[in-house]
């Protein structure tokens, strides 16, 4: 199942207050990205984050799903409808995420 648009403006809504958020659709999902880094995506109208250590501490409590099948399991956004909750995630974990791997040219 394909995620809506109407979440994914939601999701994006509830991130205005920080700088660089840009998504990317991919199969009818959405990829998240915070200031060039992947932070996560919307799959199935669920907000998916990498399972960084500094995630896993902010949400101790969250369940890890699988995006999709074959993929690595992400942790799921429960608290979706605080912007505040989404804005301190986004400002503990940026410093875990991987760097984007740059594209090879041909």
């Amino acid at each position: 199942m394909a995620s809506s648009k109407e979440y994914l403006d939601f999701i994006l809504e509830q991130l205005s207050e920080l700088n660089g958020i840009t998504y990317k659709t991919m199969m009818g999902e959405f990829i998240i990205y915070y200031q060039g880094k992947i932070v996560g995506g919307i799959y199935d109208n669920r907000f998916l984050i990498k399972p960084v250590k500094s995630a896993v501490m902010y949400m101790p409590a969250a369940s890890y799903e699988l995006p999709y099948d074959g993929a690595k399991e992400m942790l799921l956004v429960e608290n979706v409808d605080s912007k505040e909750y989404l804005t301190k995630l986004f400002h503990a974990i940026y410093d875990e995420l991987p760097l984007p791997t740059p594209k090879k040219r041909k």
